[in-house]
């Protein structure tokens, strides 16, 4: 069986103690940290690989991404 590839936004966050958390909204409760972006971008790709394979074998379906990511302006 061919091998199908899946393109996910992430999302990182600065922490206060320096590093970033990183998580993939699409994929609910699948988040990471790292020390770095680069560091951070490895680890969500690993998470979102396992997460996907543990989709897999309980036959659940891989979820597709439908997002739209807008900046709002607002004063305050």
């Amino acid at each position: 069986m061919e091998e199908r590839h899946y393109d996910y936004t992430v999302i990182l966050e600065r922490e206060e103690d320096g590093g970033y958390h990183v998580f993939c909204p699409v994929l609910k409760g699948c988040h990471t940290q790292g020390s770095t972006i680069e560091e951070a971008l490895e680890r969500v790709q690993e998470a979102i690989e396992v997460y996907l394979e543990d989709l897999k074998a309980e036959g659940e379906p891989i979820p597709t991404e439908d997002i739209l990511i807008k900046s709002v302006k607002v004063a305050a």
